[in-house]
C-alpha cells in the first residue's frame, strides 16, 4: 500500500492505494503504480519487471510509472486506449507502450492474467483475472461493499453496474477480488448486493 492524493476536476483527496505484484522469483508484473516508487521498487527486488499493467489512468494509479521505468529497464506500460486522455493529464510527454484490450492475456511465470474491459469508473478501466490463482485484480471497478465511484469526469454509474454484472459477476463465487483501495473481498460475497447498489445509485 502507498499513500498520496487523487486529483481530478479541480479537487484533490487523500487516498491509500493497494499495489499488487504477480510473478515468480525471477520475473513479475506490477498492477498499478501509485504515489511512491521506493517501496514498490524494493518489493520488485532483483526480479525482471515484465510490465506495468494499469487498471485505469487516474493519477493515483499511474503517478510513479516514470520512476519505476527508470529503475526497472525494459518493462512495458500497458493501458486501455480509452483512458489515454486521463493518462495524458499526468504524463503528457510519455506514451504507454502497449494497448490493453478485452480478452488479452498477459503471462508471467505460469500465471495468465486475462484482461477484462470494465468501463464505468473510467472509459478504459480494466480488471485482470488470474484463474490459476483464483483472483481478480479489480482496480477501482469493484470494492468490498460496492462499485467504484462514478461522480467524476469520464465516469458513469449505469456503465460500471453493467461491467460488474455482466463481466465480473460471471466469475466463480470463490474468486478473490483484490481491489485498488481497501480490503479484498470475493465475487460470491458481493454478488447478492447488486440490487442494493442499483437502488442507492452509488
Amino acid at each position: 500500500m502507498t499513500s498520496g492524493t487523487f486529483s481530478l476536476d479541480g479537487g484533490s483527496w487523500e487516498v491509500d492505494n493497494n499495489v499488487w505484484i504477480v510473478g515468480t522469483d525471477t520475473e513479475c508484473v506490477l498492477i498499478d503504480a501509485p504515489h511512491d516508487a521506493v517501496p514498490i521498487i524494493a518489493a520488485i527486488g532483483d526480479r525482471q519487471l515484465r510490465a506495468i499493467l494499469l487498471t485505469h489512468a487516474h493519477d493515483d494509479h499511474v503517478r510513479v510509472v516514470p520512476d519505476i521505468l527508470e529503475a526497472c529497464h525494459g518493462a512495458q506500460v500497458a493501458l486501455h486506449p480509452a483512458d489515454r486522455m486521463l493518462w495524458d493529464l499526468t504524463h503528457p510527454g510519455l506514451a504507454p507502450t502497449r494497448d490493453l484490450h478485452d480478452g488479452d492475456i498477459v503471462s508471467v511465470g505460469d500465471v495468465d492474467l486475462h484482461v477484462i474491459h470494465t468501463p464505468g469508473h473510467s472509459p478504459g478501466a480494466c480488471c485482470f483475472h488470474a484463474p490459476e490463482l483464483g483472483v481478480v485484480f479489480s482496480g477501482d471497478t469493484l470494492f468490498a461493499g460496492g462499485p467504484g465511484a462514478t461522480g467524476r469526469s469520464y465516469s458513469d454509474f449505469d456503465t460500471i453496474i453493467a461491467s460488474i454484472r455482466d463481466r465480473l459477476f460471471e466469475l466463480p463465487d470463490h474468486t478473490v477480488v483484490h481491489t485498488g483501495h481497501g480490503e479484498s473481498t470475493t465475487i460470491g460475497a458481493e454478488r447478492p448486493h447488486l440490487d442494493e447498489w442499483i437502488a442507492r445509485g452509488h
